[in-house]
């Protein structure tokens, strides 16, 4: 046997083993499609194919048709279509015309809705036109050769297929074609409307960005040279007095190693502005036991009333960096404020962990010595208050009774901290900026293609109100009948 002869299919045909196969890939396929689309599209198709069988059953058994049988087949077959119209919509177009030569004519009203919902699915257009035009033909062959056995009744058979076909389906195709025209016009829109959202918060972050870098010059340019000055001099004070006058060499040297201080301090706020988010700040572990003890040993050098540190928190409790910087911002706010308003009263510095956090506490009583504050402007507290709220913790400041002052926090410990806090910024807007004067979001993608929606629903609407009005005619007197 040659290879041509084992190629062609033998006298007992391979035709059926083929179909077979096909049959089940086909159905491999369905069932893949199924289980790919969500749970909520499978309940709500089920439900329109039982409506569609139960449209075309339940009637029969109010009115008996002439062939029962042919009746049930037509309705199943119907809600067959109606769940074949999304995946094979060409199928379901095809499978409609012998629907319209039919014995049950409750299945006709399903036949318009299969119809239009399947060639909004053809693409392009001309393509269902051509699939519509060959179901009319074949509508033509089924009438003709019915007729064949009572040419009587043949030219009256034409004329009600022919108007069946005119308003059953070619009307809900030019429906269709019309509503599947507005669907590429739909996704083109979408997707400009994602770029030009996406565009304008690329602009929106690169001008955060912008702004960023310019105050981080600024500040460089003006706050850096003047601590450095006054790091210069103070080290050249601190050489006079160590040889002139030694009891005020510890003060200079405060006075030195604070401007050193100031000035690290400055570049990391700079780091943070050219390159993240200021609640993003990192750089030197503050925070610890360490840290907090050098600052209530730098207040009581600057010749204050006498610092206490009471340091309880466990060691199995972990704090993390953001937290342990936002414990030294509170303390050293609070000595701070301590020298500026309340020179010389004495100071109780508590760090305890409770709560399943740490609490910080600076309380200052009443100075020994009367004298005139430096005033202020509370920025420092309410700078304070916000970090501290960012962290998804607790701050209070008041007067007390006996005419001191406290400053209090409770700041959660790392296992309570959320992962990524809100990160508020008053350099940085909202990508989406909403009900601001002079500033406009983008349009929605159902804003933008409203008009275009509305245009082609009302003409759709326009094109099946004869269909409609057919069928509700051919019903009632089949109901009458």
């Amino acid at each position: 046997m040659t290879e041509e002869e084992r190629q062609l299919p033998g006298p007992r045909g391979r035709g059926p083993s083929d179909a077979a196969r096909r049959l089940r890939r086909e159905a491999a396929e369905i069932r893949a499609a199924v289980r790919a689309v969500p749970r909520r599209t499978v309940v709500a198709e089920s439900l329109v194919c039982a409506l569609a069988a139960a449209f075309g059953l339940i009637p029969l058994l109010l009115i008996p048709p002439d062939r029962p049988v042919l009746a049930v087949l037509e309705a199943l077959w119907a809600a067959l279509l109606v769940a074949a119209r999304r995946g094979r919509p060409v199928a379901a177009v095809l499978g409609a015309f012998p629907l319209l030569a039919g014995a049950n004519v409750w299945v006709l009203a399903v036949v318009p809705l299969i119809v239009l919902s399947a060639t909004r699915r053809i693409a392009p257009p001309r393509r269902a036109w051509r699939i519509v035009g060959l179901a009319c033909a074949a509508l033509g062959g089924l009438t003709v050769a019915v007729g064949l056995f009572r040419w009587e009744t043949l030219p009256m058979m034409l004329a009600e297929n022919a108007v069946s076909a005119v308003l059953l389906l070619l009307l809900p195709t030019l429906a269709g074609t019309m509503l599947g025209r507005r669907r590429p016009l739909v996704d083109l829109l979408r997707e400009r409307n994602a770029y030009l959202e996406q565009t304008r918060t690329l602009t929106a972050a690169a001008a955060r960005m912008e702004e960023r870098t310019r105050i981080a010059r600024e500040m460089h340019d003006l706050l850096g040279h003047r601590l450095s000055l006054i790091s210069v001099h103070a080290g050249a004070l601190e050489l006079a007095a160590a040889r002139q006058a030694p009891p005020l060499a510890g003060q200079v040297e405060l006075l030195r190693t604070t401007a050193g201080t100031a000035m690290e301090e400055l570049r990391e706020i700079l780091g943070v502005l050219r390159h993240a988010d200021l609640s993003d700040e990192t750089g030197v572990d503050r925070g610890t036991y360490e840290d907090i003890t050098a600052l209530v040993t730098q207040s009581r050098q600057t010749g204050g009333g006498p610092v206490e540190l009471v340091w309880s928190v466990p060691d199995t409790v972990e704090v993390g960096p953001r937290v342990r910087q936002a414990i030294h911002r509170v303390v050293r706010e609070g000595l701070t404020n301590v020298l500026k308003h309340a020179s010389g009263a004495p100071v109780l510095v508590e760090v305890k962990g409770a709560d399943a956090g740490i609490e910080v506490h600076v309380t200052n009583g009443v100075p020994r010595v009367p004298g005139d504050s430096q005033g202020g402007t509370s920025s420092g507290l309410a700078g304070l208050q916000e970090r501290i709220s960012l962290l998804g913790g607790t701050f209070g400041a008041g007067a007390l009774p006996d005419g001191g002052f406290r400053v209090t926090a409770w700041l959660p410990s790392q296992q309570s901290l959320p992962s990524q806090p809100p990160q508020p910024s008053l350099l940085s807007q909202p990508s989406h900026a909403t009900n601001g004067p002079g500033s406009n979001s983008p349009l929605s993608a159902q804003t933008l293609t409203w008009p275009r929606v509305l245009g082609a629903g009302c003409t759709a609407v326009l094109v099946v109100l004869p269909t409609a009005g057919f069928l509700i005619v051919l019903l009632v007197m089949a109901a009458l009948g």
